[in-house]
């Protein structure tokens, strides 16, 4: 069985009750380079995690601020999809992954660090993308600083 290691999310999980306010919340009113959102559409957005797993990480998530995802409306969750299939155009192009995670973590327990304001994860995979330095050492190295990987992927998002 393969594993994403990343021991150092729980401590931002275990402070993420102390952050004020919702950070996607936070996201729409500020800076878009700031922020790390890289496209906005007419009611979804994406923007990179600010704690990825890997290099390209990013989130996709309704503008309207609700932690149910069955409260999302046909147009939010179509949105949505249409946001993830542009993210996976866009990291293709710039990091060519072997694959990708998508997922949602609905609820504290099921690993969401964000648990009032619903939103998607979009994580680039390549073969071997694991190695001994989060786990021994409990560094995580990614090979680009997240404002390259914003203004990137920001520039690579490809024309609806």
């Amino acid at each position: 069985m393969e594993r994403i290691w990343a021991p150092w999310r729980l401590e931002y999980i275990k402070s993420a009750d102390e952050l004020s306010g919702c950070v996607f919340c936070r996201a729409l009113e500020g800076d878009d380079e700031e922020m790390l959102v890289v496209h906005r559409g007419k009611r979804a957005f994406a923007l990179l995690n600010k704690f990825p797993y890997t290099s390209g990480h990013l989130m996709v998530a309704p503008e309207r601020h609700i932690g149910d995802y069955g409260e999302l409306d046909d147009e939010e969750a179509v949105e949505i999809h249409r946001l993830t299939q542009a993210a996976i155009g866009a990291l293709d192009g710039l990091y060519a992954p072997q694959g990708y995670n998508l997922g949602w973590n609905l609820g504290r327990v099921a690993g969401a660090g964000v648990v009032d304001h619903v939103h998607q994860h979009v994580v680039p995979r390549w073969a071997g993308d694991t190695n001994f330095m989060p786990v021994l050492a409990d560094v995580k190295v990614l090979p680009e600083h997240l404002a390259e990987t914003r203004r990137r992927v920001a520039e690579s998002w490809p024309e609806a």
